[in-house]
This record gives C-alpha cells, sequence and structure tokens, in this order.
C-alpha cells in the first residue's frame, strides 16, 4: 500500500492547470450508452473513478479508445446491460448507467452503489423517476432490476436535489416518448455540462443551469465530440492549499465562474483573489482569518470543499461554525486533523473550529476522497513530517497531486508502507 508523505512549511508559489473534472466526464462516459455512434471526450483526466467506469463499460460490450487525455466510447451494440456489484461497490457514480441503459437497451440490472463512506446516500429519487417515465422497478438481493418497451415522458419533482438523480433522470428523458419536465433539479455546473454533451449529441434540453429542466425526447441520438469542464474542486483544493501556507498562485484553464462560493470565502479568509475568464491568481496573507460556512447545493458552498476549509480554519486567527447539511457522516475527517493539532468540537452536523498557532506533523488515514484532500492542506503547513495513509481515496478524485503540489515547492512524496 502507498502512503503520501508531507515535509510542511513550505510556502507554495507557482503556476498549475487544472484538470477535467471528475464529476462532470463521470456521467458523460455513461451518456455514450444512450448512441451507436462514437462518443469523443477530451480533456478527461486520469483517476481511479475514470478507469473503474471505463472498466464497467467494456464489460458491458463498450468500445474504449484512449490516447492521451482523450477517450472515444462507441456502444454500437450493448452486450449485457448489466452492473455488477465487484464493480459498483467501489463507486457510487456507477448508479449513472441506468437511465440510459434503461432508455436504450430497454432493460438494466444494476448493482446498489457503494463509494465513500460519509453517509446515507439513497437512490430512491432515481427510482421514483424512472417509475414515472414508465419503467417497471424493483429491488432484489441488492440489485436495482429495471425494463420499459420504450419510456414516456412524465412530470418529475425531486423531494430533495440530487445530482445523480437528475443526471440519470435527464440522460433516460432524452429517448424518451414525449416531453419529460424534471423539477427541483440540481443546477450544479457539471450537471449543466453533461446536458450540453446530450444537445451536441441531439438530445433537446431547455433551462439549463435552471432547476426546471424541460427535455423533449427524441428517437435517437448521434455521436459527438465534446471538452469536458475543468475540475473546480480541484481548483478550489489547490486554492486552499496555496492559501494555508500563505503562499501565491496562478490556476490555468480554471472554470473561474463555477467557484463563486469559494473564492467569496477565501476572500473572507484574507485572500486577494482575481478572476480571469479561464484563470484565477491568488495571493494569500501570512495567516488567515477563520470563515463560518454552511454547505449547500449549488451555487451553494460545495460540501466537496467543506474538509479542505476545516484544515484553513484549524490554523486561522479566531474561531469558526462550520455546518454540514448535504452529509450526514462527513467530519470523519475531523478525528484526524485532530491528531495534527487542530482544535475541533463536532456536535452533531455542527463542526467549531477554533485556529492554533500551529499543526503538529502525525500517521493519518483518509476516510474519503474530500477527507483525503483536508489532511493534505494540514500537511502542508504542520510542523515536521506527516503521513497520509489511504491513498486510494486520493487516487479515485485527484490527478497527479502530489506531482502539482511538488512544481509549486511542496515537499511530497508518494511512497510504499
Amino acid at each position: 500500500m502507498e502512503k503520501l508523505r508531507i515535509t510542511g512549511g513550505r510556502r507554495l508559489v507557482g503556476e498549475v492547470a487544472c484538470s477535467g473534472a471528475k464529476n462532470a466526464v463521470l456521467p458523460m462516459m455513461c451518456a455514450a450508452l444512450l448512441t451507436r455512434e462514437p462518443v469523443t471526450l477530451t480533456h478527461v483526466p486520469e483517476l481511479q473513478d475514470v478507469a473503474t467506469l471505463l472498466s464497467l463499460l467494456e464489460r458491458m460490450g463498450v468500445s474504449v479508445q484512449r490516447s492521451g487525455d482523450t477517450v472515444t466510447l462507441c456502444a454500437r451494440t450493448i452486450d449485457s446491460p448489466t452492473a455488477p456489484y465487484e464493480l459498483v461497490k467501489a463507486m457510487r457514480a456507477s448508479i449513472l448507467v441506468l437511465g440510459p441503459l434503461v432508455a436504450r437497451a430497454g432493460e438494466a440490472v444494476v448493482s446498489l452503489p457503494g463509494g465513500c463512506a460519509i453517509g446515507a446516500r439513497p437512490v430512491d429519487q432515481h427510482l421514483k423517476g424512472l417509475a414515472a417515465m414508465g419503467a417497471e422497478v424493483r429491488v432484489e438481493h441488492g440489485d436495482i432490476h429495471a425494463c420499459a418497451r420504450r419510456l414516456r415522458g412524465a412530470r418529475i419533482v425531486f423531494d430533495v436535489v440530487t445530482v445523480t438523480g437528475t443526471e440519470n433522470l435527464l440522460m433516460a428523458a432524452t429517448l424518451a416518448e414525449g416531453v419529460t419536465v424534471i423539477e427541483n433539479a440540481a443546477r450544479e455546473p457539471e450537471v449543466q455540462d453533461l446536458a450540453r454533451l446530450l444537445v451536441a449529441m441531439g438530445a433537446e434540453i431547455d433551462g439549463i443551469g435552471s432547476d426546471t429542466l424541460v427535455v423533449r425526447g427524441v428517437e435517437r441520438l448521434h455521436g459527438a465530440t465534446y471538452r469536458v469542464m475543468s475540475d473546480r474542486i480541484e481548483a478550489g483544493t489547490y486554492l486552499c492549499a496555496v492559501a494555508i501556507t500563505g503562499g501565491e498562485v496562478v490556476l490555468t484553464d480554471a472554470p473561474a465562474r463555477a467557484l463563486d462560493a469559494v473564492i467569496h470565502k477565501l476572500r473572507e479568509a484574507g485572500c486577494s483573489v482575481e478572476v480571469g475568464e479561464d484563470w484565477l491568481r491568488l495571493v494569500a496573507p501570512r495567516r488567515l482569518r477563520a470563515v463560518d460556512l454552511r454547505t449547500a447545493p449549488y451555487p451553494g458552498f460545495p460540501t466537496d470543499m467543506q474538509a479542505q476549509f476545516m484544515a484553513l480554519d484549524s490554523v486561522a486567527m479566531g474561531s469558526a461554525v462550520i455546518r454540514e447539511t448535504i452529509f450526514e457522516n462527513r467530519f470523519m475527517h475531523a478525528v484526524e486533523l485532530q491528531r495534527l493539532g487542530a482544535n475541533i468540537h463536532i456536535d452533531g452536523a455542527t463542526a467549531v473550529v477554533t485556529g492554533v498557532e500551529g499543526l503538529q506533523g502525525a500517521t493519518v488515514m483518509a476516510t474519503d476522497l474530500r477527507a483525503s484532500a483536508g489532511l493534505v492542506i494540514a500537511g502542508l503547513v504542520a510542523e515536521g513530517e506527516t503521513v497520509i495513509e489511504q491513498l486510494h481515496h486520493l487516487d479515485r478524485g485527484y490527478e497527479r497531486l502530489e506531482a502539482k503540489l511538488a512544481s509549486l515547492g511542496a515537499a511530497v512524496a508518494r511512497v510504499e508502507r
């Protein structure tokens, strides 16, 4: 097993290019199931989640070709509309094959998903939506079974905002008969990027970027070539990494317009942030100010940036209150930050963080993808050596993280246990 070793205390300075967005490319790869023609995606990051989903699609009969950051998928035939547990358990995003399979192949057997241990993320909204569109849906022995001769347009109102639920039903609706209206839809930039790919494939979608999507189903979709948006969570993570060290960075190929909530909080913490069309420049003070935050669906503060800001608050001036409203078990990184000397008090879905003068290096364990990023950020300022274990979480969502941090001057290396 590999681990990450960080020697803290270095000010990070330089320039970093943002990779393609994990949370955008995964549903886009699933969208290739909707057509017999090739779908080519560029700016695809090299991540474990991408590799896992490509393996799943190949198992279904999808042809996959990869060259650098370009992936071409062709689902000319779907040999097996099945997503087995051994592949699905590693990644929750595997549920995104459900809608496209039912819409294109008329049937799907998809194991209930796994992924990060950050709390219950039920798929009932996905199943409710497919049933409203005329699918016969049942759950047996841990598998979702769904079938329909052809889906029908319907009005779907989500009980809660769900990103993957919106994406699944949006894809399914493109081939449904008639008009589908999805209300209380997720507005995340990655959902918008998927919708734009579907439009490039011939789908008819109105309301992109709003909480109401109107989809007029078509008989068939065609192939397309599309560039995946840059990863706003990766970008935010590097901004936090530089900020905590009092450094300075320019992010190129950055999703600047998708980071308003994060940029607002960084400025509140005392950072200077310049925003261009596709770049960001951050200059941090010697010590940050503590900032309160409350996670919320987009355009609110992203839950995927909560751990990174908890690390910032742990060494900032003052105290901060962090409220997690999306997942009920997403403070597991707090215990690991406490091992580094952070002063954090947890009360249910609220964390009170009182900044300390400094952290001390120790061995810590990543409990989920974004928790691992928070620990990396804390390790950059901790005195001595910090060792982070369970790197498979980190590799799911960050492309060449140690190399990018090293290019900014961080003392970080991947080592064998």
